[in-house]
């Protein structure tokens, strides 16, 4: 467990894990956006997944509405807390490298939450992962999430891999206050540069933090496994059983590890230039 104690700032969290998710007959929303994100990152087209659910046998069931919840979350807990301050620390650093570049930086928003809620991109699935919304400047975690990257993707886990993903999304923040890649380049090589830079963001984060004593001796390895999990090689042969470069959109494993470790190593903003 990092010493997160020593850091001192505090993010935005909206917690809203105890909100409950609408669900449509017997599937979530959740579950059929699953399919459609498994469908574009094989590089196929989202809709496709549509296929694979009866739809008729859907419409026909009654919808769930979302205006229930649980205390289960009353409070700010331990998880919150966490992410907090890790949130905080990101803003810390990006604050002063904004200061320095004669910018003021606007610090984003992260929305906890379980299943499913609204954002300004369309909703948010737990199933889509960790992601950023351009359209609201906020970050959407369901903590769980993290369960599933080590049961299905093999990572290590812990709390400095889960650090590493929202300093990620925290990066794709930055990308969308700087204007680093063009919004309208939608080719995988784009895709590719955009999500490496954000791992080597997340490096810069980790090395403004990390003569404060607060990763233990091997922890950033959490941070790398992590990396590597969700490259794209490693998520393809673990749903198709085989590679295919042609259709990446995030890098491969290498590649997201290197970009890592080039911001974690040298501190250096202008190392992280995705062109």
């Amino acid at each position: 467990m990092a010493n997160w104690d020593k850091l001192t700032g505090r993010g935005n969290v909206d917690d809203r894990r105890g909100m409950t998710a609408t669900k449509i007959g017997g599937a979530s929303i959740a579950g059929v956006l699953l399919l459609m994100g498994v469908n574009y990152l094989m590089g196929g087209n989202p809709l496709d997944a549509l296929d694979q659910i009866d739809i008729e046998s859907i419409i026909n069931q009654v919808v769930t509405p979302t205006d229930t919840a649980t205390t289960e979350f009353d409070g700010t807990d331990s998880y919150e807390e966490f992410a907090s301050t890790v949130l905080g620390s990101t803003n810390d650093y990006w604050g002063r490298t904004f200061q320095e570049q004669g910018h003021t930086y606007d610090e984003p928003t992260l929305v906890l939450f379980r299943d499913a809620t609204d954002s300004a991109c369309g909703g948010a699935s737990s199933n889509v992962g960790p992601h950023y919304c351009p359209g609201d400047n906020t970050i959407y975690l369901d903590e769980t999430f993290f369960d599933e990257l080590s049961s299905q993707l093999g990572a290590r886990g812990g709390d400095v891999a889960e650090a590493y993903v929202v300093a990620h999304e925290v990066g794709h923040h930055v990308q969308n206050l700087f204007d680093n890649i063009a919004a309208s380049d939608n080719s995988n090589e784009a895709s590719i540069k955009t999500e490496l830079q954000a791992d080597c963001f997340a490096g810069l984060w980790a090395h403004s933090i990390r003569d404060q004593n607060v990763f233990t001796p091997g922890e950033i390895a959490e941070a790398m496994d992590a990396a590597a999990a969700v490259g794209d090689d490693r998520i393809q042969q673990k749903i198709e059983g085989a590679v295919n470069p042609e259709t990446w959109t995030h890098g491969s494993a290498a590649d997201r590890v290197a970009a890592f470790s080039k911001g974690y190593e040298t501190g250096d903003y202008a190392n992280c230039d995705s062109n």
